[in-house]
């Protein structure tokens, strides 16, 4: 359950209360001019959310590249 105050409690209170929503999940229900607004404590997101699929990568281990027969990749150059 959201817990409900007054602009002018938050104001007296805000680290603390801010605080609180942070340590507990409560959201903090904060009411102006007839209207109420929300403060919820929104986890950060994980570093390896942002990370790009590369599909093409290689998984496996590097020194079995070395020993991989690339001959049928290579192309002598053109000298045109």
């Amino acid at each position: 359950m959201a817990v409900a105050l007054t602009a002018s409690a938050l104001r007296q209170n805000v680290y603390r209360l801010l605080d609180g929503v942070l340590e507990t999940g409560v959201p903090l229900e904060i009411e102006r001019h007839g209207r109420r607004l929300r403060i919820i404590a929104i986890d950060a997101p994980r570093r390896t959310d942002r990370l790009i699929a590369r599909p093409d990568a290689i998984i496996g281990d590097p020194d079995e590249l070395v020993e991989m027969d690339w001959s049928a990749e290579w192309q002598p150059d053109d000298p045109d």
